[in-house]
């Protein structure tokens, strides 16, 4: 299918006044973008303590919304807490990197005043016909599917059960630690009357 803009087949010429307008105004919104960048780099414990509070509050709504399991959830939001500090760096990063451009394209955008009449429209010129798929093909794809599907659900299930003996073992390490210390002792003492 073959898409032509409506308004591209009647490019009106740009005048030098209207040239100069553009230019003065590209030059402006690069410097509302560095003035965003200088931004986020003066307020970065402010953006931290944002980038938390949506990380607090996100990450127990998809657990909640995707583990109705009560001791399940439990675990996830335990290890979602202790993946909170690699979540903020990562976002922190992410947001220097992008934040300021797209908040810069989405003021422009808000500035330019358009009306969306205006805006040349999509105009589909050519069709192409869809092949349907025959039963055989159809039939073959579900079963991928639903084969997919369970090794999806097996690979959850080990990668659950796997954090959660790994958060197990690092609570009870961090519980007792000195425990290893007095058996071995015990066991020299006894050996060593």
């Amino acid at each position: 299918m073959t898409i032509v803009k409506r308004n591209s087949l009647h490019q009106s010429v740009i005048s030098p006044e209207n040239l100069a307008q553009k230019r003065l105004a590209a030059e402006r919104m690069q410097d509302v973008n560095l003035l965003l960048q200088n931004l986020a780099n003066s307020e970065e414990a402010t953006i931290k303590l944002i980038i938390d509070c949506l990380y607090d509050i996100g990450s127990v709504n998809l657990i909640n919304r995707r583990l109705r399991l009560r001791p399940l959830n439990r675990t996830m939001k335990l290890i979602a807490k202790m993946s909170k500090p690699v979540f903020r760096l990562i976002a922190w990063h992410w947001f220097q990197k992008n934040c300021p451009q797209l908040i810069t394209k989405w003021l422009e955008t808000k500035i330019a005043f358009e009306d969306p009449t205006d805006l040349p429209q999509k105009v589909a010129v050519e069709v192409s016909e869809v092949k349907p798929y025959s039963q055989l093909e159809v039939d073959n794809m579900s079963q991928e599917i639903k084969y997919l599907r369970q090794q999806v659900r097996r690979l959850a299930g080990v990668s659950i059960a796997a954090l959660s003996a790994l958060g197990v073992t690092v609570t009870v390490l961090n519980r007792t630690p000195d425990a290893p210390l007095q058996s071995t002792q015990q066991i020299q003492s006894n050996i060593h009357p």
